[in-house]
């Protein structure tokens, strides 16, 4: 269904698309004026403040410039609006897209502008999906149990109708009656009714493909004076509060705003959740939207910002590892909140983002940024709950020497639904602007066609999931929870405490539950001292099983090897594959040594710093050199090393080791600083209720960590070893010597 626009309208549009964007548009006049018909999720005053104020705030006007360009491109194409066939990236895909966003960006441009002949190529898009909406039926290339109609997938038929009404609400009142009833009934009552009471199962689920449709739903209902519609998707499809957008919210962020899939996923359902809370704001301003559990709305924008390093986000579960801070979804989630909470931390990423929304929001981000009342965002050393509770684990991140400094992540979050990866007490770390301790995140090429139509490959099941792809114990060459992800719903981590003092800032958590009969504690901490040159991570491992296991610790590093810092047999003529499933058979095996409980090194540069992984073992530990592609006939997957450290036939075993960056490459300059370690040595004592980490710097002095099996306060505890006894009261304790 491709037809041309009429010459008049383009001509139209020309017009207005080149006037100076200095130059005060007037408002629209309505065609008819009728409470029925009028804006309801941009009130009309709030169009006519935007058309008057914006051109004078450079965000506001650079964006609305954007939009100008892509809908004056859209309009000379014409209206294409074709029979859906293709997958996820395909032709037909998205076309459909681009449709939904011409027609959510006309709309505002007509409030904008006053030209009606944006108005009437949305109202003319609108009409064509009112002649094709009704003869649909289950995509053809449907994917999942509930397929869409315009889409392959259920989700993209709700993210078209969330974007596609609000164009709609602002031209609506423009249309003659018959226009409205055939778009108000052949496509926003159809949709609506096919995205909520013809797929329950979806609608009615406490996960984000719900929460863009009853937002979708929510929204239309307002649209279209539709209680009915509103209120199920507020409270569900019985209006009894067992499902709907309010149970979401209550269900799906804990108290500190942590979304239950990971930053990636709360990156991705933020969009609904503020644009339909905005709509709720506006409509029925008694809900107190914004206030429900104490702003955790506004908290899940902080969160969100907070669970990122370098202007990306942290990669934990499928999540793909070039979403950051510029994202659509975070742009309007800082205007929202910034509108609401005045804070001026969040004007200097809307800065960064070098953009803003054409909404009333928009405009206060862009008015404040003008006035100069922006200031940097305060990234900090956060624990984020996890869990509507907040009881379900917690994902920590430690910082230190600002934004792109040191940044210590600790993954003891619950699992995510679906999209987690079976990764308990997994880590990350960043320093100097880069990732240095790896997550894979998800094995994906989105809407890549040539990549099995741009789904999630075989490989994110087979390794991007698998605990072995991650930098946590795995158990006998299994996945945790025998890569069941139901199972692993039934047992979060407990985070035992976090903390900070002077020179350190710490967290330890426990896992039950992901391997029979094993429990496994994490505490890491981010250490300072006057001999060294950056702050150090200190990371003990201390694991207690009932029979005696394999017991294999990763460490997925970013770099080029400089220094291997104990003797190993090369696989130089061939490389043998490390195992057979759980992820073991996409790890090619570079080099192995024997087993030794000594201290240790690996040595690696990146971007111009060197980093040093030293590391121990309370019982005789191999240290494996991997390295993923193995049996990965489509290369699918990216080439990254590992460092596996494997005791075998253990009960009880204790892993600790010391992550330091130092020196300096400079390749224009030739210049080499540092290269070598300044750590000596690095041991751990164990004693009858704690464990003390002995880290011997090259001057002889020591960085001394004390953890205690218990996290009491009052808890009293002694170590004793070689002739030496550390005392201290507590769960943890700098014991420098």
């Amino acid at each position: 269904m491709l037809r041309a626009l009429p010459l008049t309208a383009l001509l139209l549009a020309g017009s207005a698309l080149s006037a100076p964007a200095a130059a005060a548009p007037v408002a629209p006049a309505s065609a008819v004026v009728s409470a029925e018909t009028a804006p309801v999720l941009t009130t009309p005053q709030e169009w006519r403040r935007m058309a008057e104020a914006g051109s004078a705030y450079p965000l506001f006007a650079v964006e609305r410039e954007r939009v100008e360009a892509l809908v004056r491109a859209a309009m000379a194409q014409g209206v294409n609006v074709p029979t859906p066939r293709d997958p996820g990236g395909g032709y037909t895909h998205e076309q459909h897209k681009r449709n939904y966003q011409a027609i959510y960006n006309a709309g505002a441009l007509y409030r904008l502008t006053g030209d009606k002949a944006y108005a009437d190529f949305a109202r003319d898009l609108l009409l064509e999906y009112a002649e094709l909406y009704p003869t649909l039926g289950k995509h053809p290339a449907g994917r999942g149990e509930i397929p869409g109609r315009l889409f392959w997938q259920t989700l993209n038929d709700s993210v078209w109708l969330v974007y596609s009404i609000q164009g709609y609400d602002a031209i609506r009142e423009t249309l003659t009656a018959e226009e409205r009833r055939r778009i108000d009934d052949d496509v926003f009552r159809r949709m609506a009714g096919f995205l909520s009471h013809e797929t329950p199962n979806n609608f009615e689920r406490i996960h984000n493909h719900a929460t863009w449709a009853v937002a979708a739903v929510g929204m239309t209902g307002y649209v279209l004076r539709d209680r009915d519609l509103s209120d199920k998707a507020l409270t569900g499809l019985k209006k009894d509060g067992s499902a709907g957008f309010l149970t979401q919210v209550d269900q799906l962020f804990s108290p500190d705003g942590y979304y239950e899939e990971g930053p990636y996923y709360q990156r991705y359902a933020l969009a609904p959740f503020i644009i339909f809370a905005g709509a709720i704001d506006r409509n029925e301003p008694g809900r107190g939207i914004f206030q429900r559990r104490d702003g955790v709305l506004l908290k899940a924008v902080d969160t969100l910002i907070q669970s990122s390093y370098g202007g990306y986000f942290i990669p934990i579960n499928d999540a793909i590892l070039d979403k950051g801070l510029d994202t659509e979804e975070l742009v309007t989630g800082v205007a929202s909140v910034y509108a609401r909470t005045q804070d001026a931390g969040l004007l200097s990423i809307a800065q960064r983002q070098g953009r803003t929304i054409l909404s009333p929001e928009g405009l206060k981000v862009a008015e404040a940024a003008a006035s100069g009342a922006a200031r940097p965002y305060a990234f900090r050393s956060v624990l984020l709950s996890d869990g509507p509770d907040g009881t379900r684990g917690a994902l920590a991140i430690i910082r230190a020497r600002g934004e792109d400094g040191q940044a210590l992540v600790q993954k003891a979050t619950a699992m995510g639904m679906g999209h987690g990866h079976f990764d308990k007490l997994n880590w990350l770390f960043y320093d100097n602007g880069q990732t240095v301790v790896t997550d894979y995140g998800a094995a994906r090429f989105l809407n890549i066609e040539a990549k099995a139509g741009g789904i999630y490959l075989p490989e994110n099941t087979s390794w991007a999931k698998a605990t072995v792809a991650h930098n946590t114990l795995v158990v006998n060459e299994r996945d945790q929870f025998g890569g069941h992800w139901q199972t692993g719903e039934n047992h979060a981590p407990q985070v035992l405490f976090f903390d900070k003092a002077e020179g350190t800032q710490i967290v330890s958590a426990r896992q039950a539950g992901a391997y029979e009969g094993v429990t496994f504690t994490r505490t890491q901490a981010l250490v300072e001292h006057p001999e060294l040159e950056r702050p150090v991570v200190i990371d003990l491992l201390r694991i207690s099983g009932e029979r005696p296991a394999r017991y294999d610790l990763p460490l997925h590093y970013n770099g080029h090897i400089m220094k291997l810092g104990f003797e190993a047999e090369r696989a130089v003529a061939e490389r043998p594959v490390l195992g057979a499933s759980d992820g073991y058979q996409h790890l090619w095996v570079d080099a192995v040594s024997k087993p030794s409980q000594d201290s240790r090194s690996l040595t690696w540069l990146l971007d111009g710093r060197f980093y040093t992984w030293r590391f121990a073992s309370s019982v005789p530990a191999q240290a494996i050199l991997a390295e993923s592609g193995a049996n990965d006939p489509d290369f699918n997957l990216r080439r990254e090393p590992a460092l596996i450290l494997r005791a075998d036939g253990q009960k009880d075993a204790t892993f600790v080791g010391v992550l330091e960056p130092h020196g300096r490459y400079d390749g224009r300059a030739e210049t080499v600083v540092g290269a070598d370690s300044a750590i000596r040595d690095l041991r751990s004592v164990r004693g009858a209720d704690a464990e003390v980490v002995v880290v011997t710097l090259a001057s002889g002095k020591t960085v001394v960590l004390g953890v205690a099996d218990d996290p009491s306060p009052r808890a009293a505890h002694v170590v004793t070893a070689n002739g030496r006894t550390w005392r201290w009261t507590g769960p943890w304790a700098r014991l420098d010597q």
